[in-house]
C-alpha cells in the first residue's frame, strides 16, 4: 500500500511538472505571436491622433529596456526623440508593426533595443540575426537613407546564464554593422560586463528583478549613447 501511495504521488508531481513546462512553453508560444502587442500599438495610435509627434525625430523602439526608459526625452536632450518601446517585443514583434510605429513617424534615425526577449524564450542567435534584417529592409522600403542605431543585448543578472548567446547576437549584427555605414552600434553591453569583473553585473543596474534597469543602469546608458548619437546626428 506504501509503495503504491508513493507511486501515486510521484505521478501527481510529474504531472504537476509537466503541466508547468507546458504552461512555460506555451506562454512563450504565445507572447512571440507577431500581434501579441496589438493593445499597445493601438493606444500608440491613439495618443498620436490626438497629438501627432513631430516628424524627424530620433525614435527609440523595442522592447521594455525603451518603454521604461522614461527619463529619455530628459537624458537625449538636446536631442528630440520619441519612445515607441512596447511591451516585452522580441525582434519580430517590431518587424510586424514597422509600418505603425516607425514609418508614420518619418524618423530621422532609429535605435533599436531588442533581442533580450528573443534569446530569452529560447530563439537562436541566427533567428534575431535574420529578424534583424527582416527589420532592415522593411524600414528601407520607405525610409532608405536613416541611420539604424541597434543597442547591443544587454547582460543582466536574471538572464546571466544566457549571456554567451546573447553575446553571439551581438555578433552576428555586429558583422551586418561592418558592411552597412547606415546600420551602428552602440555598445550597452560591454560596460556592465567590465562592471561586474567577471560576473553578472552589479545589482545597483537593476530594478529588483534583476532585469530591468534602474536609475543607475539608465544613467550608464545614457553616458554611452548621448554623446554618440550627438556626434553623429547634431542636436537638431
Amino acid at each position: 500500500m506504501k509503495r503504491l501511495g508513493l507511486s501515486i504521488l510521484l505521478s501527481l508531481i510529474a504531472l504537476v511538472v509537466a503541466g508547468g513546462i507546458w504552461i512555460s512553453v506555451s506562454w512563450q508560444d504565445v507572447a512571440a505571436e507577431p500581434d501579441f502587442w496589438e493593445d499597445e500599438i493601438i493606444a500608440f495610435e491613439a495618443a498620436d491622433a490626438i497629438a501627432p509627434p513631430e516628424k524627424g525625430l530620433v525614435l527609440f523602439t523595442g522592447s521594455s529596456s525603451i518603454r521604461f526608459w522614461t527619463s529619455l526625452t530628459e537624458d537625449m536632450e538636446p536631442l528630440r526623440v520619441l519612445n515607441r518601446g512596447f511591451g516585452g517585443a522580441h525582434m519580430s514583434h517590431v518587424v510586424h508593426n514597422a509600418d505603425r510605429i516607425i514609418k508614420p513617424y518619418a524618423p530621422r534615425a532609429l535605435v533599436v533595443y531588442v533581442g533580450d526577449n528573443d534569446i530569452g524564450s529560447g530563439k537562436t542567435p541566427e533567428v534575431v540575426e535574420a529578424d534583424f534584417r527582416q527589420l532592415l529592409a522593411k524600414v528601407r522600403e520607405t525610409l532608405p537613407e536613416i541611420p539604424v542605431y541597434y543597442l547591443t543585448i544587454k547582460a543582466s543578472r536574471l538572464r546571466w546564464d544566457l549571456w554567451p548567446e546573447m553575446q553571439k547576437a551581438n555578433e552576428r549584427i555586429r558583422v551586418i554593422a561592418a558592411a552597412d555605414p547606415l546600420v551602428r552600434i552602440l555598445d550597452v553591453s560591454s560596460p556592465m560586463v567590465e562592471l561586474g569583473a567577471g560576473e553578472a553585473p552589479p545589482p545597483e543596474l537593476f530594478r529588483f528583478d534583476g532585469l530591468h534597469l534602474s536609475e543607475e543602469g539608465y544613467a550608464l546608458w545614457t553616458e554611452i549613447v548621448r554623446p554618440r548619437l550627438l556626434a553623429e546626428l547634431g542636436a537638431g
